[in-house]
């Protein structure tokens, strides 16, 4: 198996080592050893002596969602997702995905999406088309939001309408690469399908990215790997709480308390965690999560939700558990993964909002 020298090292120090083992989402939501960090490097360790074909422990390796809380709490600096990473590209180059995963990456090869779709929500499709004329800023709302979440999507539409700013939303939309990076890690795929979003993205002056794990790879993986994007990337959230500054949207601060769901990708990825608390505050109260900001925890993930929908509708439930036990009364997300599958999971004595629909019902 080939991993880089980082790697190696890395399988080699948390093969023995629980310290992050609390931490994880899956191994949380399943109560498996084998879900966590340690439990992966160990059996990773075994296939690098070829002890142990890597065939054998493949399956395992697409149980962990990336969100880096392993890597976050390790004390050490070592970085497991790197090595997930690079052993999924390693299973891509020898053609020994597991076949659940080639159907997931088949999918987006011939529909452009994850979820094998080829239409959208009708209402969302007219916001689309009424927003159609070409202007200096892209609204880019993401496969998630566009087959999952049309609801938030058309939200956050409206929002950008009220703040009267002129947006582009493309109806062939493509895809930014984020679910093949997440399948196939730096794969040539990969790389050239986020060389040819760019080229999309180049005509605008400003790309305002709705979903996180887009917003991640836009300004993380397209940069390191010279994709030629050249547009300025804003998260929706900063963009958002710019036009509150900038007094482009005007919201009545209510007596309402709100928890923000920090987004892992948004969160540690991007280190973002103010813009949606300026936002909240400038609508209500703001209570966080004792586990909040970059000590977030996942809530839920619409991709793997296609191949472990039982384990995401736990991991979702752990979250309200955690939200029930802190008493909090309202959850607000930025990221429509983990605003469908928490809203799909939710309790009744708990509200969850997307943060645009919050600052709508404030204006």
């Amino acid at each position: 198996m080939q991993l880089t020298q980082k790697s190696r090292e890395t399988v080699d120090a948390c093969r023995f080592c629980w310290m992050c083992r609390h931490i994880c989402p899956i191994g949380n939501a399943t109560g498996q050893e084998r879900n966590t960090s340690r439990a992966r490097a160990l059996a990773l360790s075994m296939v690098v002596r070829n002890v142990e074909d890597l065939r054998e422990v493949i399956d395992n390796v697409y149980e962990c969602s990336l969100c880096g809380a392993c890597t976050r709490e390790c004390a050490t600096g070592w970085d497991p997702v790197q090595f997930t990473l690079e052993v999924r590209l390693q299973g891509a180059l020898e053609g020994i995905m597991p076949e659940y995963i080639a159907k997931l990456v088949d999918r987006i090869e011939k529909k452009g999406n994850v979820f094998g779709k080829s239409q959208i929500d009708a209402e969302l499709a007219k916001a689309i088309k009424s927003q159609s004329k070409e202007s200096e800023t892209l609204l880019f709302l993401g496969g998630n939001a566009l087959y999952k979440s049309p609801k938030t999507a058309l939200a956050a539409i409206e929002l950008l309408k009220k703040a009267k700013i002129d947006f582009t939303v493309l109806a062939d939309e493509p895809n930014s690469g984020s679910d093949l990076y997440f399948l196939a890690g730096a794969a040539d795929e990969t790389a050239e399908q986020m060389k040819k979003t760019a080229e999309t993205l180049n005509a605008y002056k400003t790309v305002v990215v709705y979903d996180p794990h887009d917003a991640k790879v836009f300004l993380r993986e397209y940069k390191e790997w010279k994709c030629g994007l050249k547009a300025k990337v804003k998260t929706f959230t900063s963009f958002i709480a710019d036009l509150i500054k900038d007094g482009h949207l005007k919201p009545k601060k209510g007596s309402d308390t709100f928890t923000f769901q920090d987004p892992p990708a948004l969160a540690r990825d991007l280190e973002e965690t103010a813009p949606a608390r300026k936002i909240l505050a400038a609508c209500g109260k703001v209570k966080d999560f004792m586990l909040n900001g970059k000590d977030t925890v996942l809530a839920g993930d619409l991709l793997m939700n296609e191949y472990m929908p039982d384990v995401m509708a736990l991991v979702a439930k752990n979250r309200w558990d955690q939200a029930r036990a802190e008493s909090v009364k309202t959850v607000i997300t930025a990221c429509p993964s983990e605003y469908v599958l928490l809203k799909q999971n939710k309790p009744k004595d708990i509200e969850i909002m997307s943060i645009e629909e919050a600052v709508l019902k404030c204006l």
